[in-house]
């Protein structure tokens, strides 16, 4: 595929993404030619709009954001192309989608060990419930209290894998890979002390032993982003993040994540939104 072919496909596979769920905890998404809208949602890390096409509008994204002008509401511009600033949202964060094109040497560059096999973090597919659950206690942190963002049902899906990696006894890493639009999309990448070269070359042998072959899609910020490239990855553009607090809450003085309003600098702002938790790479 080219560059274009493959961020438009990183995009919609993505949404895609996102409307799996949010649709399984009941609030499924609308797609119209330029833009996916889950609306009415309030779960943490997935956002409320994502264009879907460079000629999405601000007008388009103000439009689906006023149906629900009480309540908080983030919007994923992928292609890095509006400005919601005078509509009153903040800019939480930017990315770079991430693309590797698939092939028979699609293995090539992201599978060669820095150490013996024996010696490797082992990466295994969550298969029920309890493991989904503490897979994601890794990937928040820790148990945050909050109610699951991954439910059990994802675990059904076809198209999903919930892949672990495991060093000893412990969960050091974990990714997601969800197969829409002809790629194979890695999401909620993260780490638990796990080097991130290591894991970039764990995530290229998990992919492709689950889709072999298939081009792989997603994005990054900081110093997973640079691991990625390492890993045989390039960038095909930008996205950025953008959330509106509730109105009721943005004045008032004890606003915190948990009442509706973006998170503070001192907190990984890029995994709110995005769909991750603890950011790749980092032990906090």
């Amino acid at each position: 595929m080219r560059d274009e072919e493959l961020l438009a496909a990183a995009v919609a596979n993505n949404a895609s993404w996102c409307d799996a769920v949010c649709r399984s905890h009941g609030y499924p998404g609308t797609f119209s030619s330029r833009l996916w809208t889950s609306t009415r949602h309030r779960l943490r890390f997935y956002p409320n709009a994502i264009t879907l096409r460079p000629e999405a509008t601000v007008a388009e994204v103000l439009a689906a954001a006023a149906a629900v002008p009480s309540q908080p509401f983030a919007v994923k511009d992928s292609f890095a192309r509006l400005d919601l600033a005078p509509a009153g949202f903040r800019l939480l964060a930017e990315g770079s989608w991430i693309v590797r094109d698939g092939g028979p040497d699609s293995r090539d560059g992201l599978d060669e060990p820095a150490e013996p096999p024996d010696h490797r973090p082992r990466w295994e597919r969550v298969a029920g419930p309890d493991e989904l659950r503490d897979w994601e206690t890794a990937w928040d942190g820790g148990d945050s209290g909050d109610a699951p963002v991954f439910q059990p049902g994802l675990l059904s899906d076809p198209r999903c894998a919930i892949l672990v990696c495991r060093g000893e006894d412990a969960i050091v890493g974990g990714v997601i890979v969800y197969a829409a639009g002809g790629v194979a999309g890695i999401s909620n990448v993260f780490s638990c002390g796990l080097p991130l070269d290591r894991l970039w070359r764990g995530i290229g042998r998990a992919v492709a032993a689950v889709q072999p072959h298939m081009s792989v899609v997603g994005y990054e910020e900081g110093d997973s982003l640079m691991a990625a490239r390492q890993a045989g990855f390039h960038v095909p553009g930008s996205l950025r993040i953008w959330a509106r607090p509730s109105p009721a809450l943005a004045e008032g003085p004890n606003v915190t994540p948990e009442r509706g309003a973006p998170p503070p600098i001192g907190r990984t702002r890029w995994g709110w939104w995005c769909g991750r938790g603890r950011r790749a790479g980092s032990s906090a």
